[in-house]
C-alpha cells in the first residue's frame, strides 16, 4: 500500500488507515497534528521534532533523536543503570554483579530479561541473582566506600568459583562521590580477580542508551586495556566473536547454530552465556559479529581501532535477513565457507522456512502492526513480521540515535508513522486512531494495550517465550504472532470502541 494510492485503491479492512481523497501520508500528517495539538505551545515545540510520516521515496529521517526528555512527559525510556546492569553486564555469568546503593534498582532489575545461561546457579551462573550493598540513610551521610569492600570480600568467599565482579553505581553513588573505581583497584589485587566498576548512575544521559556506552568503555578499560587473559584458543581462520547478543530465550544459542554450521568457529560470545574468559578472547577473533549495534558498536570499533579487527552487523530475525546475513558473513571468508553456506539455504534453511512461512502467513497476512522497542528491535524485526505477511506501518524507538531512524528507512515498503520516545498519551492516540491488529512493546505497555481490545506480544524480552533469532526462533514467533492475534480470548472481549 503505497502513499500514494487513493481510498478506491484500500480493502474495507483498512478504512482506518485513510480518508476520502486523501493519500495515507496526508492522513498520517493530520493525526501527527492532531496530537501535537494536545500540548503547549513549548511542549508541542518539542516533540514536533519527534513525529514523522514517512513513505518508501523518503532518502532521510527529519527525526531529532537521543534528546532529553520534557519535564512532565511519561517517557516510557529506562535509565542509563538499566543499561549498563540490565543489558550488558547482567548476563555475563560467572560474575558477580553489585547493584551499589539502595535495593531497589537491584531488586526492579533482577532476572528480568530472562538472559538465559548454561551452569548452575549461585555456583558457577549468577545471572539470575540479585546482589546488592542496600544503601541506608547513613551509607548516604557516610560514604559506603567499606561497606562495598566488605561486600566484595564476601561474596567472594560465598561464590568462591566466580570470576571477577561487576559494580553497578546506582544514582546516589554519584551524588555523594563514592570512590568506586579505588575499590575496584584495591579488591581486585586482594582477590586475585577481575573487579570492574562501572559509572552507570542513573541520572547519566538521557535514557538507558548511555549505560550501554558506559558499560562497553568500562570493559574496555578493565577487560582490554588491563589486558585480561581469556583461555588458550587454536588460532584458525575461522575464529569469530558474536556479540550484541544477551541470549534472551535463547536467542544467542539459535544464532550460534547457524554460524557454527557454516563452518565458523565462535571463540567469544558475549554478553549472553558469556564469560570473563570469553569477552577477554574477543580480540582473538578475525571478525566481530554484532547483534545489538546500538548497545555494542562501542566496543566493536574500539578493537577495530586497536586490534585491526574488523566487524560487520547482522540480523538473524526471520528468513530474509537470515538468509542476506549468511551471505554477508560468508563473504568474507573463503570458498569453503561460501560453498557451505550455499547448501545450507537451499538444502536446509529455506524448505524449513518455506514450511512455517505456509503455516502461518495465511493467519496473519493483511494484518497490520505497531512496533515500538528498545533502540534496534523495530528495524530488525520488521523484514521478519513482513515474511510472514505483516505490515509494521507505526514504529519508533525509546532510545535511538539519529542514524537508527536514518538504518529504519531501508525497510519501509509503506507509509510509516514514526515516533522517537514516545510516551502513554501518544500510545493512547495512535491505538484510538489506527487499531492495529498487534502492538509489540514493553512490559509498560503491554496490559494498557490489552486493556483497549487489541493483541500485544513484549518485544523486550520475548513475554516468556523464545528464542526468535535463527531458524529455530522464527518458528517461535510466527506461532506466538498467530496466537496473539488469533487468540481466542480477543472475540470474547468487547474493545472501547465498540
Amino acid at each position: 500500500m503505497q502513499g500514494s494510492e487513493k481510498t478506491g485503491a484500500m480493502t474495507k479492512k483498512h478504512e482506518v488507515y485513510y480518508m476520502a481523497n486523501k493519500t495515507v501520508k496526508e492522513h498520517g500528517v493530520e493525526v501527527m497534528e492532531e496530537i501535537l495539538n494536545g500540548y503547549n505551545d513549548a511542549t508541542k515545540k518539542d516533540r514536533k521534532k519527534k513525529l514523522e510520516v514517512v513513505t518508501a521515496e523518503e532518502e532521510k529521517s527529519c527525526i531529532v533523536a537521543n534528546r532529553k526528555i520534557r519535564p512532565g512527559v511519561m517517557s516510557m525510556r529506562g535509565c542509563a543503570y538499566a543499561g549498563a546492569k540490565g543489558v550488558v553486564f547482567g548476563p555475563i555469568k560467572d560474575m558477580i554483579h553489585i547493584s551499589h546503593g539502595p535495593v531497589g534498582c537491584g531488586q526492579y532489575s533482577w532476572a528480568a530479561r530472562r538472559n538465559f545461561a548454561n551452569g548452575i546457579p549461585g555456583i558457577d551462573n549468577y545471572v539470575t541473582m540479585q546482589i546488592t550493598s542496600d544503601f541506608q540513610e547513613k551509607d548516604i551521610v557516610f560514604g559506603g566506600d567499606k561497606k562495598l569492600t566488605k561486600l566484595i570480600q564476601e561474596a567472594d568467599q560465598l561464590f568462591p568459583l566466580n570470576k571477577g565482579v561487576s559494580i553497578l553505581s546506582e544514582c546516589p553513588i554519584g551524588l555523594i562521590g563514592d570512590d568506586i573505581e579505588a575499590v575496584a583497584r584495591a579488591t581486585a589485587k586482594e582477590i586475585d580477580k577481575p573487579v570492574i566498576p562501572c559509572r552507570c548512575e542513573g541520572f547519566r544521559g538521557v535514557s538507558q542508551s548511555l549505560g550501554h556506552h558506559i558499560a562497553n568503555d568500562s570493559l574496555r578499560d578493565w577487560i582490554y586495556e588491563a589486558e585480561v587473559q581469556g583461555v588458550e584458543i587454536e588460532d584458525s581462520p575461522y575464529n569469530i566473536a558474536l556479540i550484541g547478543d544477551y541470549n534472551i530465550g535463547g536467542d544467542a544459542w539459535s544464532s550460534r547454530k547457524i554460524l557454527e554450521a557454516m563452518g565458523l568457529k565462535v571463540v567469544s560470545q558475549s554478553t549472553g552465556d558469556s564469560t570473563v574468559s570469553e569477552i577477554a578472547n574477543l580480540t582473538k577473533a578475525k571478525v566481530v559479529l554484532i547483534h545489538c549495534y546500538r548497545s555494542m558498536n562501542y566496543i566493536s570499533r574500539y578493537v577495530e581501532e586497536k586490534f585491526g579487527i574488523p566487524w560487520v552487523e547482522f540480523n538473524f530475525f526471520g528468513p530474509t535477513q537470515i538468509v542476506k546475513s549468511m551471505r554477508k558473513i560468508a563473504a568474507l571468508f573463503d570458498e569453503t565457507i561460501q560453498k557451505k553456506t550455499e547448501e545450507l539455504i537451499e538444502k536446509e534453511y529455506m524448505p524449513a522456512f518455506q514450511k512455517i512461512v505456509d503455516k502461518y502467513k495465511p493467519r496473519l497476512e493483511g494484518k497490520q502492526c505497531m512496533l515500538f522497542v528498545g533502540g534496534l528491535r523495530p528495524r530488525h524485526t520488521i523484514p521478519a513480521f513482513r515474511d510472514l505477511g505483516v505490515e509494521v506501518t507505526i514504529t519508533g524507538y525509546e532510545f535511538a540515535h539519529n542514524d537508527d531512524y536514518a538504518r529504519t528507512l531501508e525497510y519501509v515498503e509503506n507509509t510509516t508513522f514514526m515516533v522517537d520516545d514516545m510516551n502513554e498519551y501518544e500510545m493512547e492516540k495512535l491505538l484510538e486512531t489506527f487499531k492495529p491488529d498487534l502492538v509489540g512493546s514493553g512490559i509498560k505497555e503491554k496490559y494498557s494495550t490489552q486493556k483497549s481490545g487489541i493483541p500485544f506480544r513484549q518485544m523486550h524480552s520475548w513475554d516468556y517465550s523464545g528464542p526468535y533469532h535463527g531458524v529455530d526462533g522464527f518458528a517461535v514467533f510466527a506461532r506466538d504472532m498467530d496466537m496473539a492475534v488469533n487468540g481466542a480470548v480477543w472475540k470474547k472481549l468487547t474493545p472501547p470502541w465498540k
